[in-house]
């Protein structure tokens, strides 16, 4: 007999709401495995849809991204990013794209967390901060899939944290009966996602539960935490949860480099504000 969790997860992975995940990515993610496939290959499959890889590019070259220059082309951007971080944009912008007309809150909210962790990332000298960056843009998945798949359910875990002032994934925990970190690991687990972006991922409440990427999901913790700070978007928490004992420590850093990320956001507030992916 399967309990709820396994009911709900099979629901979860069952979702055919996310457009485009069965086609273009799952393609890609197959091609990636043969060693005869080129990235001109790769970047005209993407290319093939046409929104897509145009929202992916407006991403890759939006001004708080931090990448140098302009990239031209898809297949540009896999030579110099990497397969894993245009995996990671194109699972973005077709999770957004239906995020941006009914959670725009929470769209906000992602993108600036990812905003702050790029920055996080670039200031520490993080190999492949723009990995960071996708999983800042990834973290609060799950919230995204509790909505499509239990609508009653995530408006009764929202009215319940506002009114009692409790933190979501506790109210998601008993209402639902697991949070969206661990819904998000049902889905990165389906989308075959690396654990380098997985795990900052799943793991932005709680660094030290990373296996090996804690560093990284101590930067999305502090993104996630800093971004709801300074008020822009809307995570759905009444409040802003505390920092993680370690978090500081895992990245080697003190509160005068707290002040450092949240000037240069402060620069780049204008450009986040009015950011869309509308092509």
């Amino acid at each position: 007999m399967r309990t709820e969790t396994q009911v709900l997860k099979s629901k979860i992975e069952e979702v055919k709401n996310i457009p485009t995940l069965p086609g273009v990515v799952s393609k890609i993610t197959s091609m990636i495995h043969d060693p005869h496939v080129s990235t001109e290959k790769l970047g005209g499959i993407i290319s093939k849809d046409q929104v897509l890889s145009a929202k992916v590019l407006k991403l890759v070259n939006s001004p708080f991204y931090g990448f140098p220059g302009r990239i031209s082309s898809v297949s540009h951007a896999l030579v110099l990013l990497g397969f894993n971080v245009i995996k990671g944009m194109l699972i973005s912008a077709s999770v957004f794209d239906m995020m941006s007309r009914a959670m725009v809150g929470l769209w906000e909210h992602s993108l600036g967390c990812a905003t702050v962790a790029g920055i996080i990332g670039r200031k520490l000298n993080e190999t492949d901060s723009e990995e960071v960056f996708i999983a800042g843009l990834l973290h609060d998945i799950g919230k995204v899939m509790i909505k499509v798949t239990l609508l009653e359910d995530f408006e009764a875990v929202l009215q319940a944290a506002k009114e009692e002032g409790a933190y979501m994934r506790e109210v998601e925990e008993r209402i639902v009966g697991v949070n969206h970190a661990g819904i998000a690991r049902w889905v990165a687990a389906k989308w075959n996602l690396p654990a380098n972006i997985a795990e900052p991922m799943t793991c932005h409440h709680d660094p030290t539960r990373a296996k090996d990427y804690a560093r990284r999901a101590a930067m999305v913790h502090l993104a996630d935490l800093l971004i709801q700070a300074v008020g822009f978007g809307d995570s759905g928490s009444p409040f802003v949860p505390p920092l993680h004992p370690r978090t500081l420590p895992l990245l080697g850093v003190d509160l005068d480099f707290i002040e450092t990320v949240l000037l240069e956001l402060e620069e780049n507030m204008d450009s986040l504000s009015e950011f869309s992916l509308e092509v």
